[in-house]
């Protein structure tokens, strides 16, 4: 968020929490992209801050719900501040979500706890019921923004042309077997695993998508699926080749916010290359 945009947002985190009878005498930005990240103290809240409208309201209702139902069934995710109504806000045109703040640990999580907090999480995840898109919807969304020039005009041709052969073929390949398919996390990289006193916590819930385990491990660090019992690391080697595809369609929208986008843009590409030479021929 631009600084006077993000001042908004501080506020708004803070008097929601305020009126709520929490104290807060000062407001940490922990993060600030499209939306915002807060810790309240000495409340100690981690207030979610995004502009208000419908996909923002949707997301955050989304993870809310989601986070209410996998907290009931002992699931490792970040829990909402217990002290208030678990919904989402509404305030001077931000919608706002309290969760528990978590000082995190500084040790990185070692790929078998990595591995065996995904095994709890999908675990946790079969026992609730929830509508939820397949994979498969999500690339059909990263597809028609490379296909279409209006939303990534700065798509160059070879590249538009090798990042839709590319959604096109894994999501064929991939999405043709859904008998294994389960509810899924949907973004389960190392920044939405947070490191804590409490173990290893999910965090960024409003993703859940169905499909293939395998399409969750791909967004770790490689090391992690070979502590997984019963996942495919063919499979998950084209995920990762799907995920990265997806990333890098993401950053070549025209209205894509994320920090140093110039980077990212040409990084993903240059991910996916890679990781289609991990999948080896075919």
């Amino acid at each position: 968020m631009e600084p006077m945009e993000l001042r908004r947002a501080v506020e708004a985190g803070r008097a929601t929490a305020s009126e709520l009878g929490l104290q807060v005498d000062d407001v940490i930005v922990i993060h600030n992209s499209d939306r915002v990240a807060l810790r309240l103290v000495p409340c100690d809240v981690l207030a979610r801050v995004a502009p208000s409208g419908h996909l923002a309201d949707s997301e955050f209702e989304v993870e809310v719900e989601v986070a209410r139902r996998l907290a009931d069934v002992g699931a490792p995710v970040a829990e909402l501040d217990p002290r208030v109504e678990p919904r989402v806000h509404l305030r001077d045109s931000f919608a706002v979500s309290l969760w528990t703040y978590y000082e995190p640990v500084e040790s990185e999580i070692a790929p078998t706890d990595y591995a065996h907090v995904f095994l709890r999480h999908h675990a946790a995840l079969r026992q609730i019921d929830l509508t939820a898109p397949h994979f498969t919807d999500r690339v059909a969304v990263a597809l028609s923004v490379v296909n279409d020039g209006e939303h990534s005009p700065e798509l160059s041709d070879p590249d538009r042309e090798f990042l839709s052969d590319t959604l096109g073929r894994l999501n064929a390949a991939i999405g043709i077997d859904k008998d294994g398919d389960q509810l899924l996390h949907g973004e389960p990289h190392p920044g939405n695993l947070l490191n804590t006193r409490r173990g290893p916590l999910f965090v960024d819930l409003a993703t859940c998508c169905r499909g293939p385990v395998e399409f969750d491990l791909a967004h770790a660090p490689e090391e992690v699926g070979e502590h997984y019992a019963g996942a495919d690391p063919g499979l998950i080697h084209r995920c990762r080749a799907l995920n990265w595809a997806m990333f890098s369609a993401w950053r070549w929208r025209r209205n894509d916010q994320m920090p140093d986008r110039g980077h990212w843009r040409v990084e993903g590409l240059n991910q996916v290359r890679a990781a289609l030479d991990r999948c080896g021929p075919g």
